[in-house]
Protein backbone atom coordinates (compact mmCIF):
# COMPACT_ATOMS: atom_id res chain seq x y z
CA UNK A 1 0.00 0.00 0.00
CA UNK A 2 3.69 2.28 0.32
CA UNK A 3 3.57 2.63 -3.34
CA UNK A 4 0.05 4.16 -3.64
CA UNK A 5 0.11 6.67 -1.38
CA UNK A 6 0.02 10.11 -2.64
CA UNK A 7 -0.08 13.75 -1.11
CA UNK A 8 -2.16 16.60 -1.78
CA UNK A 9 -0.74 19.55 -3.03
CA UNK A 10 -3.47 22.33 -3.72
CA UNK A 11 -6.02 20.87 -6.48
CA UNK A 12 -3.69 17.55 -7.30
CA UNK A 13 -3.02 14.31 -5.44
CA UNK A 14 1.30 13.38 -5.97
CA UNK A 15 2.03 10.17 -6.25
CA UNK A 16 5.74 8.71 -6.88
CA UNK A 17 6.96 6.77 -10.21
CA UNK A 18 5.79 3.67 -8.76
CA UNK A 19 1.88 3.93 -8.98
CA UNK A 20 2.18 4.75 -12.59
CA UNK A 21 2.15 1.34 -13.93
CA UNK A 22 -1.03 0.79 -11.66
CA UNK A 23 -2.86 4.22 -11.65
CA UNK A 24 -1.63 5.79 -15.49
CA UNK A 25 -0.80 2.57 -17.79
CA UNK A 26 -3.57 0.27 -16.47
CA UNK A 27 -6.53 2.21 -15.32
CA UNK A 28 -6.15 5.50 -16.92
CA UNK A 29 -5.90 7.53 -13.84
CA UNK A 30 -4.18 10.99 -13.46
CA UNK A 31 -1.65 12.66 -15.60
CA UNK A 32 1.95 12.55 -15.88
CA UNK A 33 4.17 15.27 -14.30
CA UNK A 34 7.92 14.30 -15.01
CA UNK A 35 8.28 11.54 -12.81
CA UNK A 36 5.46 12.03 -10.75
CA UNK A 37 1.79 11.25 -11.48
CA UNK A 38 -0.72 13.85 -10.76
CA UNK A 39 -4.42 13.10 -10.29
CA UNK A 40 -7.23 15.67 -10.10
CA UNK A 41 -9.00 15.63 -6.69
CA UNK A 42 -12.26 13.64 -8.33
CA UNK A 43 -10.34 10.93 -9.47
CA UNK A 44 -8.53 10.80 -5.81
CA UNK A 45 -11.83 10.92 -4.08
CA UNK A 46 -13.02 8.37 -6.11
CA UNK A 47 -10.03 6.01 -5.44
CA UNK A 48 -9.82 7.17 -1.83
CA UNK A 49 -13.26 5.38 -1.31
CA UNK A 50 -12.85 2.20 -2.90
CA UNK A 51 -9.43 2.05 -0.29
CA UNK A 52 -7.20 1.98 -3.52
CA UNK A 53 -5.05 4.62 -2.26
CA UNK A 54 -4.20 6.87 0.70
CA UNK A 55 -3.53 10.32 0.96
CA UNK A 56 -1.73 12.39 2.97
CA UNK A 57 -1.75 16.42 4.02
CA UNK A 58 1.05 17.74 6.21
CA UNK A 59 2.07 14.95 8.42
CA UNK A 60 -1.26 13.17 8.52
CA UNK A 61 -3.20 10.46 6.54
CA UNK A 62 -6.63 11.75 5.11
CA UNK A 63 -10.06 9.74 5.55
CA UNK A 64 -12.78 10.17 3.03
CA UNK A 65 -14.33 12.55 4.58
CA UNK A 66 -11.34 14.71 5.72
CA UNK A 67 -10.73 14.89 1.67
CA UNK A 68 -13.42 15.03 0.66
CA UNK A 69 -14.42 18.67 2.46
CA UNK A 70 -10.77 20.00 1.66
CA UNK A 71 -11.21 18.90 -2.11
CA UNK A 72 -14.77 21.22 -1.61
CA UNK A 73 -13.01 24.05 -0.21
CA UNK A 74 -10.12 24.09 -2.61
CA UNK A 75 -12.38 23.63 -6.23
CA UNK A 76 -15.52 25.33 -6.80
CA UNK A 77 -18.60 22.48 -6.93
CA UNK A 78 -16.43 19.80 -6.29
CA UNK A 79 -19.17 17.63 -4.85
CA UNK A 80 -21.12 17.95 -8.26
CA UNK A 81 -18.21 17.40 -10.14
CA UNK A 82 -17.33 14.18 -7.78
CA UNK A 83 -21.19 13.27 -8.46
CA UNK A 84 -20.87 13.18 -12.18
CA UNK A 85 -17.61 11.41 -11.84
CA UNK A 86 -18.24 8.73 -10.08
CA UNK A 87 -21.60 8.02 -11.76
CA UNK A 88 -19.62 7.86 -15.51
CA UNK A 89 -16.62 5.80 -14.18
CA UNK A 90 -19.72 3.34 -12.76
CA UNK A 91 -21.27 3.34 -16.09
CA UNK A 92 -17.98 1.74 -17.62
CA UNK A 93 -16.23 4.70 -19.23
CA UNK A 94 -13.08 6.09 -19.29
CA UNK A 95 -12.84 9.82 -17.75
CA UNK A 96 -10.19 11.79 -17.92
CA UNK A 97 -10.53 15.99 -16.07
CA UNK A 98 -10.01 18.37 -18.29
CA UNK A 99 -10.88 22.43 -18.77
CA UNK A 100 -14.81 21.52 -19.46
CA UNK A 101 -14.74 19.06 -16.42
CA UNK A 102 -14.70 15.90 -17.96
CA UNK A 103 -13.65 14.53 -21.21
CA UNK A 104 -15.64 11.38 -21.75
CA UNK A 105 -14.18 8.51 -23.68
CA UNK A 106 -16.78 6.34 -26.29
CA UNK A 107 -17.88 2.58 -24.44
CA UNK A 108 -14.81 1.00 -25.20
CA UNK A 109 -12.60 3.45 -26.06
CA UNK A 110 -9.48 3.85 -23.64
CA UNK A 111 -6.82 7.16 -23.44
CA UNK A 112 -4.25 7.22 -25.58
CA UNK A 113 -5.56 4.42 -27.68
CA UNK A 114 -9.36 6.06 -29.16
CA UNK A 115 -10.15 9.79 -29.30
CA UNK A 116 -12.56 11.19 -26.56
CA UNK A 117 -16.09 11.69 -27.61
CA UNK A 118 -17.67 13.92 -24.84
CA UNK A 119 -17.06 17.20 -23.41
CA UNK A 120 -19.16 16.86 -20.45
CA UNK A 121 -19.89 20.01 -18.82
CA UNK A 122 -21.34 20.35 -14.61
CA UNK A 123 -24.04 22.39 -13.81
CA UNK A 124 -25.85 22.93 -10.56
CA UNK A 125 -29.76 23.21 -11.18
CA UNK A 126 -29.35 26.44 -8.79
CA UNK A 127 -26.88 28.48 -11.24
CA UNK A 128 -28.08 30.20 -14.64
CA UNK A 129 -26.27 29.73 -17.68
CA UNK A 130 -25.91 32.65 -19.78
CA UNK A 131 -26.45 31.77 -23.99
CA UNK A 132 -23.07 33.11 -24.77
CA UNK A 133 -21.23 30.80 -21.85
CA UNK A 134 -23.25 27.60 -23.25
CA UNK A 135 -22.89 28.74 -27.26
CA UNK A 136 -18.48 28.74 -26.20
CA UNK A 137 -18.99 26.29 -24.94
CA UNK A 138 -20.55 24.55 -27.76
CA UNK A 139 -18.40 25.69 -30.51
CA UNK A 140 -15.28 24.64 -28.35
CA UNK A 141 -16.49 21.35 -28.34
CA UNK A 142 -17.19 21.38 -32.17
CA UNK A 143 -13.75 22.77 -33.06
CA UNK A 144 -11.87 19.60 -31.59
CA UNK A 145 -14.94 16.90 -32.57
CA UNK A 146 -16.22 15.92 -29.94
CA UNK A 147 -19.93 16.67 -28.47
CA UNK A 148 -21.10 18.40 -25.48
CA UNK A 149 -23.04 17.35 -22.77
CA UNK A 150 -24.26 19.29 -19.91
CA UNK A 151 -24.37 17.29 -16.80
CA UNK A 152 -27.07 19.01 -14.39
CA UNK A 153 -27.01 17.96 -10.84
CA UNK A 154 -30.48 18.41 -8.95
CA UNK A 155 -30.22 19.42 -5.03
CA UNK A 156 -31.18 15.51 -4.44
CA UNK A 157 -27.82 15.05 -6.42
CA UNK A 158 -29.79 12.78 -9.40
CA UNK A 159 -27.62 13.79 -12.91
CA UNK A 160 -29.80 14.34 -15.84
CA UNK A 161 -27.47 14.44 -18.96
CA UNK A 162 -28.71 17.07 -22.03
CA UNK A 163 -26.94 16.27 -25.54
CA UNK A 164 -26.01 19.63 -26.92
CA UNK A 165 -25.51 20.59 -31.05
CA UNK A 166 -26.02 22.88 -33.91
CA UNK A 167 -29.35 22.33 -35.78
CA UNK A 168 -29.01 23.10 -39.58
CA UNK A 169 -32.76 23.28 -40.29
CA UNK A 170 -34.42 22.69 -44.02
CA UNK A 171 -38.13 21.54 -45.36
CA UNK A 172 -39.32 21.15 -48.25
CA UNK A 173 -41.85 24.13 -48.51
CA UNK A 174 -42.01 26.33 -52.10
CA UNK A 175 -42.81 29.78 -52.15
CA UNK A 176 -46.77 30.66 -52.56
CA UNK A 177 -46.82 32.23 -56.33
CA UNK A 178 -49.19 35.08 -55.47
CA UNK A 179 -49.31 38.76 -56.09
CA UNK A 180 -50.70 40.86 -53.67
CA UNK A 181 -54.21 41.94 -53.84
CA UNK A 182 -54.64 45.94 -52.97
CA UNK A 183 -57.23 45.81 -49.69
CA UNK A 184 -57.30 42.47 -48.91
CA UNK A 185 -56.10 42.68 -45.58
CA UNK A 186 -56.60 44.90 -42.79
CA UNK A 187 -54.04 44.95 -39.58
CA UNK A 188 -56.86 44.98 -36.56
CA UNK A 189 -55.64 44.87 -32.66
CA UNK A 190 -53.18 42.11 -32.83
CA UNK A 191 -53.71 40.23 -35.60
CA UNK A 192 -54.62 40.38 -39.56
CA UNK A 193 -57.54 39.45 -41.14
CA UNK A 194 -57.38 38.68 -45.16
CA UNK A 195 -60.79 39.33 -46.79
CA UNK A 196 -60.65 38.16 -49.92
CA UNK A 197 -61.75 34.70 -50.12
CA UNK A 198 -59.11 33.84 -52.90
CA UNK A 199 -56.33 35.10 -51.20
CA UNK A 200 -56.99 33.33 -48.04
CA UNK A 201 -57.84 30.12 -49.94
CA UNK A 202 -54.52 29.63 -52.01
CA UNK A 203 -52.27 31.11 -48.58
CA UNK A 204 -54.14 28.55 -46.91
CA UNK A 205 -54.07 25.65 -49.16
CA UNK A 206 -50.99 26.04 -50.50
CA UNK A 207 -48.66 27.68 -47.94
CA UNK A 208 -50.10 26.98 -44.35
CA UNK A 209 -50.67 30.13 -43.47
CA UNK A 210 -52.94 31.65 -41.12
CA UNK A 211 -56.23 29.82 -39.36
CA UNK A 212 -59.58 30.13 -41.71
CA UNK A 213 -61.94 32.39 -39.51
CA UNK A 214 -64.77 30.72 -42.06
CA UNK A 215 -64.75 29.22 -44.99
CA UNK A 216 -64.06 32.89 -46.92
CA UNK A 217 -61.89 34.16 -44.75
CA UNK A 218 -58.26 33.55 -43.12
CA UNK A 219 -57.00 35.33 -40.00
CA UNK A 220 -52.86 35.88 -39.89
CA UNK A 221 -50.72 36.29 -36.87
CA UNK A 222 -48.30 38.99 -36.88
CA UNK A 223 -45.44 37.21 -38.32
CA UNK A 224 -47.10 35.67 -40.52
CA UNK A 225 -48.15 38.61 -42.07
CA UNK A 226 -45.14 40.57 -41.28
CA UNK A 227 -43.75 37.76 -43.27
CA UNK A 228 -46.02 38.35 -46.60
CA UNK A 229 -45.73 41.99 -46.71
CA UNK A 230 -41.75 41.48 -47.11
CA UNK A 231 -42.27 38.99 -49.76
CA UNK A 232 -44.65 41.21 -51.79
CA UNK A 233 -47.81 38.14 -51.32
CA UNK A 234 -49.63 40.56 -49.76
CA UNK A 235 -51.11 44.00 -49.34
CA UNK A 236 -52.40 45.35 -45.69
CA UNK A 237 -53.85 48.18 -44.91
CA UNK A 238 -54.45 49.72 -41.32
CA UNK A 239 -58.07 50.86 -40.08
CA UNK A 240 -57.51 53.89 -42.25
CA UNK A 241 -57.28 51.84 -45.23
CA UNK A 242 -53.76 53.07 -45.45
CA UNK A 243 -51.26 50.68 -46.84
CA UNK A 244 -48.59 49.66 -44.75
CA UNK A 245 -45.23 49.11 -45.24
CA UNK A 246 -43.19 46.38 -43.52
CA UNK A 247 -41.30 48.99 -40.99
CA UNK A 248 -45.31 50.33 -40.71
CA UNK A 249 -46.32 46.95 -39.41
CA UNK A 250 -42.92 46.20 -37.72
CA UNK A 251 -43.25 49.40 -35.75
CA UNK A 252 -47.16 48.63 -34.31
CA UNK A 253 -46.09 45.08 -34.16
CA UNK A 254 -43.77 45.76 -31.41
CA UNK A 255 -45.95 47.49 -29.54
CA UNK A 256 -47.65 44.47 -28.74
CA UNK A 257 -45.28 42.02 -28.65
CA UNK A 258 -41.85 43.30 -27.45
CA UNK A 259 -40.21 40.11 -29.11
CA UNK A 260 -41.47 40.97 -32.49
CA UNK A 261 -38.77 41.53 -33.90
CA UNK A 262 -36.40 38.53 -33.10
CA UNK A 263 -39.67 35.97 -33.47
CA UNK A 264 -39.82 37.66 -37.40
CA UNK A 265 -35.80 37.07 -38.28
CA UNK A 266 -36.93 33.60 -37.06
CA UNK A 267 -40.16 33.20 -39.03
CA UNK A 268 -38.67 34.22 -41.66
CA UNK A 269 -34.91 32.20 -42.03
CA UNK A 270 -37.58 29.42 -41.47
CA UNK A 271 -39.63 30.25 -44.00
CA UNK A 272 -37.14 30.70 -46.52
CA UNK A 273 -35.48 27.61 -45.64
CA UNK A 274 -38.87 25.79 -46.90
CA UNK A 275 -40.36 25.12 -43.55
CA UNK A 276 -43.78 25.80 -41.89
CA UNK A 277 -43.73 27.69 -38.85
CA UNK A 278 -46.97 27.52 -36.41
CA UNK A 279 -47.55 29.12 -33.15
CA UNK A 280 -45.91 27.17 -30.29
CA UNK A 281 -48.34 28.64 -27.64
CA UNK A 282 -49.71 25.21 -26.45
CA UNK A 283 -46.33 23.81 -26.14
CA UNK A 284 -45.09 27.03 -24.25
CA UNK A 285 -42.39 27.84 -26.81
CA UNK A 286 -42.25 30.70 -30.02
CA UNK A 287 -43.31 28.03 -33.12
CA UNK A 288 -43.90 24.55 -33.77
CA UNK A 289 -42.27 23.98 -37.11
CA UNK A 290 -43.11 21.16 -39.85
CA UNK A 291 -40.89 20.17 -42.70
CA UNK A 292 -42.77 20.11 -45.48
CA UNK A 293 -47.37 19.79 -45.08
CA UNK A 294 -48.76 18.27 -48.45
CA UNK A 295 -51.79 19.08 -48.14
CA UNK A 296 -54.12 21.03 -45.55
CA UNK A 297 -56.61 18.01 -45.47
CA UNK A 298 -53.58 15.53 -43.85
CA UNK A 299 -51.15 18.25 -41.39
CA UNK A 300 -48.06 15.63 -40.38
CA UNK A 301 -46.44 15.95 -36.92
CA UNK A 302 -44.32 18.62 -36.33
CA UNK A 303 -41.22 18.20 -35.76
CA UNK A 304 -39.34 21.09 -34.02
CA UNK A 305 -40.38 23.01 -31.29
CA UNK A 306 -38.39 26.53 -31.96
CA UNK A 307 -38.00 29.46 -29.43
CA UNK A 308 -35.88 32.46 -30.13
CA UNK A 309 -33.52 34.02 -27.41
CA UNK A 310 -31.89 37.25 -27.44
CA UNK A 311 -28.48 36.94 -26.91
CA UNK A 312 -28.36 38.39 -23.44
CA UNK A 313 -30.48 35.52 -22.59
CA UNK A 314 -29.54 33.83 -19.46
CA UNK A 315 -30.97 30.27 -19.15
CA UNK A 316 -32.53 28.94 -15.57
CA UNK A 317 -32.01 25.55 -15.26
CA UNK A 318 -35.10 24.55 -14.21
CA UNK A 319 -37.08 26.48 -16.75
CA UNK A 320 -34.83 24.71 -19.54
CA UNK A 321 -35.38 21.25 -18.02
CA UNK A 322 -38.96 22.08 -18.24
CA UNK A 323 -39.25 23.15 -22.20
CA UNK A 324 -36.99 19.79 -23.18
CA UNK A 325 -39.23 17.48 -20.90
CA UNK A 326 -42.47 18.58 -22.74
CA UNK A 327 -41.09 18.98 -26.17
CA UNK A 328 -39.68 15.36 -25.69
CA UNK A 329 -43.53 14.46 -24.15
CA UNK A 330 -44.95 15.43 -27.47
CA UNK A 331 -42.12 13.91 -29.82
CA UNK A 332 -40.16 16.97 -30.76
CA UNK A 333 -37.09 18.50 -30.83
CA UNK A 334 -36.35 21.81 -28.85
CA UNK A 335 -34.65 24.02 -30.40
CA UNK A 336 -33.55 27.62 -30.05
CA UNK A 337 -32.76 29.82 -32.10
CA UNK A 338 -30.33 33.20 -32.05
CA UNK A 339 -29.31 35.98 -33.91
CA UNK A 340 -25.52 36.10 -34.51
CA UNK A 341 -24.71 37.68 -37.96
CA UNK A 342 -27.94 35.77 -39.03
CA UNK A 343 -30.24 33.28 -36.93
CA UNK A 344 -28.30 29.87 -36.15
CA UNK A 345 -29.84 26.97 -34.40
CA UNK A 346 -29.36 24.61 -31.41
CA UNK A 347 -30.72 21.87 -29.86
CA UNK A 348 -30.55 20.21 -26.34
CA UNK A 349 -32.59 16.98 -25.93
CA UNK A 350 -32.23 14.18 -22.78
CA UNK A 351 -29.37 11.46 -23.63
CA UNK A 352 -28.37 7.95 -22.42
CA UNK A 353 -25.10 7.50 -21.03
Amino acid sequence: MDSMKGALKGDKVIFDSEAIADLYNAQYYGRLKGETLELALVEAAYLLDRERITVDHEGRSLSFRDFFIAASQAQEYFELKYIVYRDLRERGYYVQPSVTDFRVYPRGGKPNVAPSKYFVHVVTERKPMPLQQLISNLQAALNVRKEMVLAIVDEESDITYYGVKFNTLKGGMEPVNLAPVPGSATFLQDRVVIWDTEVSTRLHRDGFYGNPMDERRLQLSLVEAAYLIMREKLEVTDYEGRIMTPDDFTAKALQIEPSFVGKLKTYTDLRDKGLVAKTGFKFGSDFRVYEKIETIEKIPHSKYLVGYVENDHVYQMQDLSRSIRLANSVRKDMVFAFDRNGIQYFSLGRIKL
